[in-house]
């Protein structure tokens, strides 16, 4: 196999872990807001939130491309461009996999009893106890789900990465982009390898997600 495609694999799974990490760090918190609370503005910042489902994705890595280019608000604010940098390309994945993250976490914590919550609220009971305790054993598995399955969606993006990150080998060439070269420079062997190696990574999370899911609907019908 060409070391090139370890290369762009191995980038891909950071870029994918790191995007996933802080989408359950930041998207968790957002989803029960989302949730739970209504204020003034709730529709229009779901519906900004949700967009990257149906915007082209290369309109959003456009617009990205613009924000953090050198001449890019982000670079007059930081000092910094992130344009063709790892930190971009998490950036971007991070944008584009939030209403992937965003729905599943939002529909674990809907699935909650609100009948359990207040009973522990009536009861005095602390409210990080009431994360702990109630919280977060009953929703990890839709947690999780949701996280996995916006790794999966970012180790499959194109469009976005391809703006913000470009292709250039062992620095933003993401393992979609590093199969479409293949394609382009008409390499098919090479990429019939590539491509069996992501279709058995993907078929083995998207296996994970659904297991998670299976289990997590059994135990609520057998507490529920």
């Amino acid at each position: 196999m060409d070391p090139l495609f370890w290369d762009a694999l191995f980038l891909s799974l950071r870029v994918a872990a790191l995007a996933s990490g802080i989408l359950l760090l930041a998207g968790a918190p957002l989803a029960w807001l989302l949730a739970f609370r209504r204020f003034p503005g709730k529709a229009l910042l779901e519906a900004v939130f949700l967009l990257p489902l149906v915007l082209p994705p290369t309109v959003l890595g456009f617009y990205l491309l613009l924000f953090l280019g050198p001449e890019g608000p982000w670079a007059r604010l930081f000092g910094v461009s992130w344009a063709f940098r790892f930190e971009g390309l998490v950036l971007a994945s991070v944008l584009f996999s939030l209403p992937f993250a965003l729905n599943a976490y939002r529909e674990a914590f809907l699935a909650l009893d609100p009948n359990l919550l207040e009973v522990a609220r009536t009861l005095g009971v602390p409210r990080y106890r009431i994360l702990a305790r109630v919280v977060l054993p009953l929703v990890w598995p839709g947690l999780l789900s949701g996280t996995l399955l916006a790794f999966a969606h970012t180790l499959g993006e194109f469009g976005v990465v391809l703006m913000v990150g470009g292709s250039i080998p062992g620095k933003t060439q993401m393992v979609s982009i590093y199969l479409y070269d293949l394609v382009q420079a008409l390499r098919f062997a090479e990429a019939a390898q590539a491509s069996l190696v992501l279709l058995g990574l993907s078929l083995f999370l998207l296996a994970l997600v659904r297991t998670l899911e299976g289990r997590w609907r059994s135990w609520r019908s057998t507490t529920g």
